[in-house]
C-alpha cells in the first residue's frame, strides 16, 4: 500500500497518516507497528534491491554463456515488475530518501550488481558471443530500459507475461532488425 503511494504521489509528499488511511486504519495504530515512514522506505526498497543483488550473483556465478546470463537478468526485472510494479517504482525513484547508512548499503548494492553485469557483458564480448560495442552503451540501454518497465507496463497489464518475457528478451538481445 505504501509502496502504491510512495509511485502515485512522491516519497516526500506521503503522510503516515496517508498510508493509514490507504489502509483503513488510524494513524496511531499504524505507529503500534511502523515507527516512521523512513522504515517503510528501508523495507520496500532495500528488499528488492537485495533480491536484484543476490540473484545477480547467482547469475554471474552460474555456468552458463553470456547470452543465457542476459536473459535470466531480463527475466529477473520482468518478474519483479509484474509481480511488484508499486515497489520497483519505488526503488527506482525514492531510493535517494534512504537514511545514510541505508542510502550507502542501498549505493554498494547497485553499484555491484552493475559491475556483475558489465563482468557478463565484458565475456560475452570476449567470447564472441555479443557484438563488440561500447560495453557501457550496452548496460544503459538494456538497463535504463528494465528499470523504467513498470512506467510502460502499468498502461499495458493486457499483455501476457509470457509475450512480454519473449519479446522484450528477443528485442534487447537482438534488435528489433
Amino acid at each position: 500500500m505504501a509502496a502504491r503511494l510512495f509511485k502515485e504521489k512522491g516519497y516526500s509528499a506521503v503522510t503516515m497518516r496517508d498510508i493509514a488511511q490507504a489502509m483503513d486504519i488510524k494513524a496511531a495504530s499504524l505507529y503500534n507497528h511502523i515507527k516512521s515512514k523512513q522504515e517503510i522506505l528501508i523495507l520496500i526498497v532495500i528488499e528488492i534491491a537485495e533480491e536484484f543483488t543476490n540473484t545477480m550473483l547467482q547469475i554471474v556465478n552460474a555456468e552458463e554463456n553470456a547470452i543465457q546470463k542476459i536473459e535470466k537478468v531480463i527475466q529477473l526485472h520482468i518478474d519483479i515488475t509484474l509481480r511488484n510494479s508499486d515497489a520497483l517504482a519505488c526503488l527506482n525513484n525514492d531510493w535517494m530518501h534512504l537514511a545514510e547508512a541505508e542510502l550507502a548499503y542501498f549505493i554498494k548494492m547497485r553499484e555491484q550488481y552493475e559491475e556483475n553485469f558489465r563482468t557478463i557483458i565484458a565475456k560475452g564480448i570476449a567470447d564472441g558471443e555479443i557484438k563488440n560495442l561500447n560495453i557501457e552503451v550496452i548496460i544503459f540501454s538494456t538497463l535504463s530500459t528494465l528499470r523504467t518497465l513498470y512506467l510502460w507496463y502499468g498502461k499495458k497489464k493486457s499483455l501476457q507475461a509470457a509475450t512480454i518475457k519473449s519479446d522484450m528478451t528477443q528485442v534487447l538481445l537482438q534488435g528489433m532488425v
